[in-house]
């Protein structure tokens, strides 16, 4: 440790937000990095404390405390502060394949795990991590490296998102021979049209594609298979068929008038806008426009508030955000300590974007639609809202949120994004591959493995467990490639 005494003698600073006003004419990201300097003060606050909590990766309540990459967080935090970027890459690539895409989409929960945080703020580990991977591409530590010897083995993986992009990183470095499928007209996945631009910008994916193509990894975009192809030919063709397809069946809501024009799920919506952007820069109205349309978002979550961001950036004329919980509370409880995920409320970018220039919180809790309301075209043109209240079902025993009776509201409406959650895999793909599902639509493994209920078929990711964070995906997708290399080989060094 350099610097004994660095989280008292420095404040955390972060890199500053552009402001939303300004951000929002543009799908740019948005933040300023700090100066090399002062990022390296950053680092310097890393207490090396004797139990880091931050790279546990631990359940704790049902919830993930620390890294579920187990990142040797202190180890490049104090090789930051010491200015040594070369072997702070080196410690982080060690556990981590993509970097570049974790500091920017990923909700940190190192930081939420940070003993530093217990009585004070927690260090800046996310932007020390951003740091450390931009270095590293600017000065060639992260160019290709081709494995030096091939191994004859052939894998097929479906999906690029994340977990299917670090099962292929995996294979390929032990040498196997990889080819990813993907049934869109670019990898990426999820990292690609279900994140907007202006968390992760299109280019940081492409430049690590790149990367991985010169390392020998092939990619076939525009290949749904389950409909394209059978699944017979691929296992006939490849040693091993990871299916890394995400959980992309998205949740609905069930009310009056639901088939009204005006009506979307998220992942439609921001897959537009991004594909729109990246098309033809949004020029050519081939996206689900909400410029100058009351919108409502259905659901508080992550892809809420990205609904809620893109919105703004598409000029819409009101944004309000729909929650079904009560709003949780602004600080830690007693029965919520450290070093638990903080169950608080978070204002993220979207919505601080929509109180600045709307001038208040879009967000409205213990609220659903109750029905939809159209014209005679049957476009939408408001909805009525409900408030919801906790109450015990007698049946099942089992707290529910149901309507209050008297409470409805009509508002003006003309677009309503669904952002509810996902419910599972798409089924003409575990149909097609005959693979055994749960309740949930989850693939069925062993407790702690990968492998499906047919031989040579191994899953990973959202597809496994349901839908979850990137971080986790890039996870099961290590674990679920040490597998698959262990069955190949008879052992794995991965």
């Amino acid at each position: 440790m350099g610097k004994a005494t660095g989280f008292l003698d420095y404040d955390r600073k972060e890199s500053q937000a552009i402001d939303p006003k300004e951000r929002i004419k543009n799908f740019n990201e948005f933040h300023i990095p700090l100066s090399t300097e002062e990022q390296q003060r950053q680092g310097a606050r890393c207490m090396d404390c004797g139990v880091p909590f931050c790279q546990s990766g631990m359940p704790i309540k049902g919830m993930t405390s620390g890294c579920p990459l187990q990142n040797l967080v202190p180890e490049w935090n104090d090789l930051v502060y010491h200015g040594n970027w070369e072997q702070a890459y080196l410690r982080l690539h060690k556990t981590s394949n993509f970097p570049e895409f974790t500091c920017r989409v990923c909700p940190g929960l190192c930081e939420k795990a940070c003993t530093c945080g217990l009585n004070g703020s927690p260090v800046t580990t996310r932007e020390n991590e951003r740091a450390i991977i931009e270095y590293a591409y600017a000065h060639g530590l992260a160019d290709a490296k081709p494995p030096m010897n091939r191994t004859g083995k052939k894998i097929a993986v479906v999906g690029s998102g994340p977990s299917g992009l670090a099962v292929a990183d995996q294979l390929n470095s032990r040498g196997h021979n990889v080819t990813v499928f993907e049934r869109s007209d670019r990898v990426g996945g999820l990292l690609r049209y279900g994140i907007p631009n202006m968390k992760l910008e299109k280019q940081i994916i492409d430049r690590k594609i790149a990367v991985m193509e010169e390392e020998g990894i092939t990619f076939v975009t525009g290949k749904d298979v389950g409909k394209d192809s059978k699944p017979k030919e691929l296992l006939a063709e490849y040693d091993a068929v990871v299916l890394a397809c995400g959980a992309s069946n998205p949740r609905d809501i069930k009310a009056p008038g639901r088939e009204a024009k005006g009506i979307y799920f998220a992942v439609d919506f921001l897959t537009s806008t991004t594909k729109s952007l990246l098309d033809n820069g949004l020029k050519e109205g081939t996206f689900i426009s909400a410029k100058d349309k009351d919108v409502i978002v259905i659901g508080g979550g992550d892809t809420g508030n990205d609904c809620v961001g893109t919105c703004m950036r598409h000029g819409c004329k009101s944004i309000t955000q729909l929650e079904m919980m009560p709003k949780a509370p602004d600080e830690r409880t007693e029965s919520n300590p450290w070093p638990q995920w903080p169950l608080v409320c978070k204002t993220d970018y979207g919505q601080e974007e929509a109180i600045a220039v709307f001038g208040h919180d879009p967000r409205i809790y213990t609220t659903t639609v109750k029905e939809f309301k159209k014209d005679r075209s049957g476009n939408l043109k408001s909805v009525i809202l409900v408030s919801l209240e906790s109450k015990v079902d007698e049946k099942t025993k089992r707290r529910m949120m149901v309507p209050v009776e008297g409470t409805e509201k009509e508002v003006p409406c003309q677009l309503v994004l669904i952002a509810a959650g996902f419910l599972g895999s798409q089924s003409y793909v575990t149909d097609a591959f005959k693979v055994k599902v749960d309740g949930r639509t989850n693939v069925v493994t062993e407790e702690g493995r990968f492998a499906t209920s047919v031989d040579k078929v191994f899953v990973a990711g959202d597809m496994h467990t349901g839908q979850s964070l990137v971080v986790k995906a890039i996870r099961q997708g290590r674990d679920c490639a040490r597998e698959v290399d262990a069955y190949l080989m008879g052992y794995s060094n991965l």
